[in-house]
């Protein structure tokens, strides 16, 4: 294998969000072996930088595609204005939902949201800057959100489910897969010489495709069901263990 790429919130991260000093020295090695190391996440580029100092990703995917940092280039693909304020005119009328927007000038939301450090914006369906737009976040109580979000996608958008319960709505062009595609293409490395460590639903179609595609054992059921191995949890150190004792080992 000549790449990893993990993602990061319940895969490489520990659940309080920390990286072990043993996961950054398998790293190290990894670096040292020429082995290339990039994140695919959904988060913003913003909350990954401690992360980035730590081990020196050679690209990152974030916000599952909608924003690429490659060594040399950064690709977009963001939401069309036109699209999201269509999608956001249905979502101001559906009661008990939180809205946030995920632009290039920073997150906007219709509540505060303190761990997100966003801003409070009460103007949807404006859009809040003339800013990319990467992704327009959803959640609320009602049963029925998903179908009703389904129903309000442009032709040029679709849907993802995070956390269980948080629904990301993001360019057709912006998934992880893509993303990878080109983080590989720019370094000159294929997917059969890659391995991909994933849990939840947006990881799925990347486990399939790369070389090696790994569950660590916290992962939803649909993608454990998908991958070629199992790691140990995000607590175990479970992507490090895999890449010391079948990558490192070879």
């Amino acid at each position: 294998m000549r790449a990893i790429i993990t993602d990061l919130d319940r895969t490489l991260l520990r659940t309080d969000k920390t990286i072990s000093e043993y996961t950054l020295a398998i790293m190290r090695k990894c670096h040292d072996r020429g082995i290339a190391i990039m994140s695919a996440t959904a988060r913003p580029e913003r909350s990954i930088l401690q992360y980035h100092k730590q081990i020196g990703f050679d690209a990152i995917t974030t916000m599952n595609g909608a924003r690429i940092i490659l060594p040399n280039a950064v690709l977009e693909n963001g939401i069309s204005h036109l699209s999201g304020k269509y999608i956001l005119s249905k979502l101001v009328i559906m009661p008990d939902t939180l809205i946030s927007v995920e632009t290039s000038d920073g997150i906007y939301s219709n509540v505060e949201i303190p761990e997100w450090n966003s801003t409070c914006y009460n103007g949807f369906p404006n859009l809040p800057t003339q800013g990319t737009l990467y992704k327009i976040l959803v959640s609320g109580k009602s049963d029925t959100l998903y179908r009703q979000v389904e129903s309000i996608l442009t032709d040029d958008t679709y849907y993802t489910v995070a956390n269980g319960d948080l629904v990301q709505i993001m360019s057709k062009n912006a998934t992880k897969w893509n993303g990878i595609c080109a983080m590989l293409e720019a370094l000159n490395i294929s997917k059969t010489e890659t391995v991909y460590f994933g849990d939840d639903n947006d990881d799925i179609e990347t486990i399939q495709m790369c070389g090696a595609g790994v569950a660590v054992a916290n992962a939803i059921e649909t993608v454990i069901s998908e991958a070629d191995y199992v790691a140990g949890s995000n607590d175990e150190d479970g992507v490090a263990r895999f890449i010391e004792g079948k990558v490192l080992s070879n």
